[in-house]
């Protein structure tokens, strides 16, 4: 109504002095209206300038007659209205929408700049390229990794810039990313300085509202160092196992070696042996007593190298034999160890104890073995004491594992030369004053060693000693 009410009084002034362009301020107004109205305030103002100007400007003069002739003139007037209408509100309407994107545009700028500041915080290497490949943004972590700047990569096609090395062709990497939209792989890319360097990236694919591929945003590690060392374990394992394969093959040539020459000593052993006897049986009526001694020796000598040579025979045939393992009740195990072990204890007092012992899985054979070698050991070692004790147990039982103890109260050793124990032939006393060839303690770690377990030995000279060795419970650990 305001703008209305301003073009009739410029119309009035206007005809006042004789102006012909009466109609061209209710226009303006009609304009105004729809401008910042809309179509609603401007049908409003139309209706207010056409009873204005047919009421002050048109004959007769003040009244609202409209004559017949007047009636193309009022339509040219409505349809030269509308159409200012129409365009004003056409052209808020358009300025509305643009102000409205310039502000879309200003918040995504913003948003765009802010994530881009946050991707250069970042020291993985992130840059964008079109469908085109051509580079269009590029982060501090990708000028540290690869030596150009921004500016330098911006518009550069990415091959031609990184002249990556891929493993596959570059057509099927890029069927993979168009196919699943994401592609990671390792390749190798040339710096800025020119040296090389693999990296480990990933590639996710952005399609447009048409579903056009428009962008790449490509993130990338540096590996060189990790593939270095990856390559020189490679090496290191190959060099391994020529060696492992060189001593496996020493080892059994070793054994083989050992079993023949122990098998070989067996003859002229018991020709030694027996003619000794026939010696001594015969001439033990002419020999004195020195001479007497002198043959006793040879034949403890050649009876001890009898023993020595029947068990580097068994610790061998330990190594070649074949494990049957199956699930073993040590409990039962150990009954006829210690049954067998009672036989040579006759007259001696010995304490047995005997724990709660589960079951484990192996070689029931060579389990065996390891514990008559143990108790043997146990029984031979408390030899000295008025009341031996021996005790075998448990120590823990592990959801894979368990450990089994032998403990003595026996002349012990020193534990400075514990490593010494489980080697062939190694003794930590005298022979005179405990018999032993040295060679079952290696017997029993190795058979332990065969089943994945481990075996060690705690002491106190004179104080006993105690024996653990580890056993997997079920078939596979």
């Amino acid at each position: 109504m305001l703008s209305v009410s301003v073009a009739l009084g410029v119309a009035l002034l206007l005809e006042s002095v004789h102006f012909p362009g009466l109609v061209t301020p209710f226009l303006l107004a009609l304009a105004v209206a729809a401008w910042y109205g809309g179509p609603g305030p401007a049908l409003l103002a139309f209706l207010l300038a056409s009873l204005g100007f047919d009421y002050f400007f048109i004959e007769p003069l003040y009244t609202l007659y409209i004559s017949l002739s007047d009636i193309p003139y009022f339509l040219f007037f409505a349809l030269f209205a509308a159409l200012v209408t129409w365009f004003s509100v056409q052209r808020r309407r358009f300025e509305e929408q643009l102000r409205q994107t310039r502000n879309e545009l200003e918040i995504q700028v913003a948003e765009r700049t802010q994530q881009a500041s946050l991707l250069n915080l970042t020291h993985d290497s992130i840059f964008v390229r079109d469908a085109s490949d051509v580079v269009t943004y590029w982060n501090r972590g990708a000028q540290e990794l690869f030596g150009w700047r921004p500016e330098e990569a911006v518009g550069r096609h990415v091959h031609e810039l990184l002249r990556s090395v891929f493993q596959a062709p570059v057509e099927e990497i890029h069927a993979d990313l168009l196919r699943s939209g994401r592609w990671e792989g390792e390749f190798e890319s040339t710096k800025a300085d020119g040296t090389k360097v693999i990296v480990a990236s990933r590639w996710s694919l952005q399609r447009d509202e048409r579903g056009q591929p428009a962008a790449i945003l490509e993130t990338s590690n540096d590996i060189t160092l990790r593939k270095q060392g990856e390559q020189e374990i490679r090496t290191l394992n190959e060099e391994l196992g020529k060696r492992s394969a060189d001593l496996e093959a020493s080892n059994k040539e070793l054994e083989a070696f050992a079993y023949s020459i122990s098998h070989d000593l067996r003859a002229p052993l018991r020709h030694m042996a027996g003619f000794t006897e026939l010696l001594q049986k015969n001439t033990a009526s002419v020999l004195d007593e020195k001479s007497k001694r002198y043959v006793t020796m040879i034949l403890e000598s050649a009876q001890r190298m009898g023993n020595l040579i029947d068990d580097l025979l068994a610790f061998s045939r330990i190594s070649r034999a074949e494990a049957h393992k199956t699930a073993v009740d040590l409990e039962e195990l150990v009954q006829e160890a210690v049954t067998e072990a009672q036989q040579d204890t006759r007259g001696r007092d010995i304490v047995w104890r005997v724990g709660r012992l589960p079951h484990c899985y192996g070689d029931r054979s060579m389990l065996r073995l390891v514990l008559v070698n143990l108790i043997s050991n146990a029984v031979k070692f408390t030899r000295t004491r008025a009341r031996a004790k021996i005790e075998i147990g448990c120590l823990k039982e592990e959801k894979d594992q368990v450990v089994v103890f032998v403990r003595d109260n026996g002349v012990g050793f020193d534990m400075r030369y514990a490593s010494k124990l489980f080697g062939v032939f190694q003794r930590l006393h005298r022979a005179e004053t405990f018999e032993g060839t040295g060679i079952g303690l290696a017997t029993v770690q190795r058979i332990v060693h065969r089943h994945g377990g481990k075996v060690w030995a705690e002491s106190l000279v004179d104080k006993g000693a105690t024996f653990y060795f580890s056993l997997a419970k079920n078939q596979g650990v």
